[in-house]
């Protein structure tokens, strides 16, 4: 009874740990973490996703670059969550 008990217990919190990884992203926004001028003219601004974590770079027109920064909450739009 003892090891059935153990056995179910470890089988729980694997599959609790497995849930956690697997979080699926449907969000295309996060926190600014960089900002640059690239060398080919490029406003880029450097996003960490909100659920996954990754960072992502992308190019913007002057006028929005000159109003976000870095630490704000920015969504970017027509792009796939990443």
């Amino acid at each position: 009874m003892k090891k059935l008990l153990l056995i179910m217990g470890l089988a729980a919190i694997t599959a609790i740990g497995m849930t956690g990884c697997n979080k699926e992203c449907s969000s295309s926004c996060g926190t600014i973490t960089n900002d640059a001028i690239l060398s080919n003219g490029c406003y880029s601004l450097s996003i960490r996703n909100e659920c996954s974590d990754n960072i992502k770079t992308f190019c913007f027109t002057q006028d929005v670059w000159y109003t976000a920064f870095v630490g704000d909450y920015f969504c970017v739009t027509n792009v796939p969550p990443w």
